[in-house]
């Protein structure tokens, strides 16, 4: 049996401050810049977790809810919400907050998987993920579905082995 750990043990909180050089011609965080930070403080977080070196396998739909202004401090906040074998499931939050006007607002929110790797590069296993609160909870027994997903949409499971998805594919 491999040994638990709790999504705690793996939480990374990130701050960064929104600088001139980090932004598009609107004065917005580039998106590439985001998705930069969210896969360093993901990574880091599945780091934790496993206590291995770890790759990022896949990023789930990244979306931009609301632009992240020059000078906005952002926080990033990471925690593994699954393991299966040798991968993790990393869920991130990116909050931007406007100190001067004391204004907070959660910007972006993904998925990213990392698989946990030896020496040599070959998958190794991971500690399983024991949640704790009911949003632990929620996001670990969601996990699966979206574990499913992903393998179908890469080709590497046919969406009726999809067990979890079987009411989506009509199954």
């Amino acid at each position: 049996m491999r040994k638990k750990k709790f999504p705690k043990d793996s939480l990374v909180i990130m701050t960064e401050l929104v600088l001139p050089n980090d932004t598009n011609t609107l004065n917005n965080l580039m998106g590439g810049r985001m998705m930069h930070l969210m896969d360093i403080v993901s990574a880091i977080s599945a780091q934790k977790h496993s206590n291995r070196i770890v790759v990022t396998a896949s990023v789930d739909s990244v979306s931009f809810k609301e632009p992240i202004r020059l000078g906005n401090v952002i926080t990033l906040n990471a925690k593994v919400t699954r393991a299966f074998n040798s991968s993790m499931e990393v869920h991130i939050e990116v909050w931007a907050e406007d100190i001067p006007s004391n204004k907070k607002i959660k910007s972006n929110e993904a998925f990213f998987t990392f698989v946990a790797v030896d020496q040599l590069g070959n998958p190794i296993d991971v500690p399983e993920v024991e949640p704790e609160t009911e949003r632990e909870k929620e996001l670990y027994d969601s996990a699966l579905r979206r574990r499913q997903l992903r393998l179908v949409l890469a080709g590497r499971m046919k969406p009726q082995e999809a067990s979890e998805l079987r009411s989506i594919f009509n199954l």
